[in-house]
């Protein structure tokens, strides 16, 4: 059974939508683009979470160290605890893409 290929927007695509939807130029929508990605990295590195009311918040989770296995050995090793970002999508996203 093969998977069905799911079509991905790429950040250049991302621009256009924005530029189209905003009436701004290419550059200028790459720059909001760049800027809003930009604030929501440098708040998740200080530990902030990012919340979009409508949209989602996205957090900084903390991942415990765990005992894993190598498949290929079989050899069990330790992944060490880091830190992992996320993101929990708000009611109305969750909404807008459940639409039946």
């Amino acid at each position: 059974m093969a998977k069905e290929k799911v079509p991905t927007m790429t950040k250049a695509d991302l621009v256009n939508v924005i530029a189209e939807k905003s009436e701004l130029s290419k550059k200028d929508s790459e720059k909001a683009l760049s800027a809003a990605l930009s604030a929501i990295t440098e708040a998740l590195v200080k530990g902030e979470r990012v919340q979009i009311v409508g949209f989602g918040t996205f957090e900084v989770r903390n991942k415990q160290e765990r005992t894993v296995i190598n498949p290929s050995t079989k050899e069990k090793t330790i992944a060490p605890a880091r830190k992992s970002p996320a993101f929990k999508a708000g009611k109305a996203l969750k909404d807008a893409v459940d639409v039946k």
